[in-house]
């Protein structure tokens, strides 16, 4: 494998797992693990590189497995899969289930923002109906309950997301 094939395999969060750190929070950003009594998260970590605006710290995925794990350039192209030679069976393999993976995460995190988008719409078109009905007449009842069966949902993903967000770090 190349080193262009490495990096269109890998992104950063992926070589981020592999070394046991945790995902980035929302804005992208870790606590930088190349520099010491850093209490806030100072490493932006981009799709497929690093920036740390406390000690400077940059580079590609290459970059960064050298650096966490004092390698040269050579051993880290070695130690994601690259070769000198044709690729092997075991390194395509390797390939085709990390882009299965990420596409499997991409799918993924794409039907729940649709599950949670369409969940928030229902809950304003039950709240509208809520509130515009007769109190404790048929529409109003089946509003009512129909509410709080979604506003239930509602927090159930959350705390869904919440657990991912846990495990994740």
């Amino acid at each position: 494998m190349t080193s262009e094939e490495i990096k269109q395999t890998y992104s950063m969060r992926d070589i981020l797992s592999r070394c046991g750190l945790p995902q980035p929070n929302r804005a992208g950003f870790i606590q930088c693990p190349f520099h010491k009594g850093d209490r806030e998260a100072s490493m932006k970590i981009y799709e497929h590189d690093f920036h740390c605006f406390g000690c400077g710290a940059n580079g590609d995925i290459f970059r960064f497995v050298q650096m966490y794990d004092g390698l040269s350039f050579k051993d880290a192209f070695l130690s994601l899969g690259g070769t000198y030679e044709k690729p092997t069976f075991e390194s395509k393999l390797a390939i085709y289930k990390a882009k299965k993976a990420r596409e499997m995460r991409k799918k993924e995190e794409i039907r729940n923002r649709e599950k949670k988008k369409l969940n928030n719409d229902l809950i304003d078109i039950y709240r509208d109906c809520y509130r515009k009905a007769e109190p404790f007449s048929d529409a109003w009842c089946d509003s009512y309950n129909a509410l709080q069966y979604q506003l239930y949902l509602h927090e159930v993903y959350a705390q869904e997301e919440a657990r991912k967000t846990l495990c994740s770090h």
